[in-house]
């Protein structure tokens, strides 16, 4: 079934950045059910934030999690994850990983970007080039900063967006002055990129999935600030 051309009108209105969400994941994915297409590719970006609280909650950073794509079970680590988040034998075989994890992150990119171009989004498929480039950034920065070399600490290094420029973002964020200002300056750059790629007023599917993107960093920005 496909969406009706302005359903994205029926949703509530997103404000800035840092005001409260006006509505939950769970509503939004119900209300997205009984259409395929968008449900896969929207799931796909609400994936991404089922991971970082599974990755959060493994790691002992917190004990409250509200997954959306995956199950309960999923999330904390006691079910096996979907057979598409599972890497090749022989993908998993020859990826030397320094962490572990990185492997769950490499699988996750390269299954949404083929998502996305077999669906034939461009958003979707811009956004994988971006999240993956600007996580490689990161992750460079911080072995640099230990003396280790950073290929080792590369995720899906070829679906990275090439000319994205991260020099100034990147000083900001080591310069920051306490890991919550870090991850919302790295929250706010997300949401610019966001801005700059919304394809306003063309009631498309990929409308709907910035509208997605955007309620899922409204949410991290609330998790981050302590504000449940």
């Amino acid at each position: 079934m496909m969406l009706d051309r302005y359903f994205i009108t029926s949703l509530p209105a997103l404000g800035d950045l840092g005001t409260l969400p006006p509505m939950g994941f769970a509503e939004l994915w119900e209300l997205i059910a009984d259409h395929r297409r968008i449900r896969e590719l929207a799931g796909a970006l609400l994936l991404m934030d089922d991971l970082r609280q599974r990755e959060s909650y493994l790691a002992g950073e917190i004990d409250y999690l509200e997954p959306t794509v995956l199950s309960l079970s999923q999330t904390l680590g006691r079910s096996p994850l979907p057979a598409y988040l599972v890497p090749e034998p022989d993908e998993a075989a020859g990826s030397a990983r320094r962490i572990a994890g990185d492997q769950l992150w490499e699988t996750y990119f390269r299954y949404t970007a083929q998502l996305a171009a077999a669906r034939k989004s461009p958003f979707s498929e811009a956004w994988v080039g971006h999240e993956v480039a600007l996580r490689n950034a990161l992750a460079a920065a911080r072995a640099e900063r230990l003396g280790l070399e950073p290929a080792g600490y590369l995720v899906a290094p070829e679906l990275a967006q090439s000319d994205d420029d991260f020099g100034s973002l990147l000083s900001e964020w080591a310069a920051a002055t306490s890991p919550l200002i870090g991850q919302q300056r790295l929250l706010r750059a997300r949401w610019t990129w966001i801005e700059a790629h919304d394809p306003h007023f063309t009631f498309d599917d990929d409308e709907l999935l910035v509208y997605t993107a955007r309620l899922i960093l409204l949410r991290q920005w609330q998790r981050i600030a302590g504000n449940e």
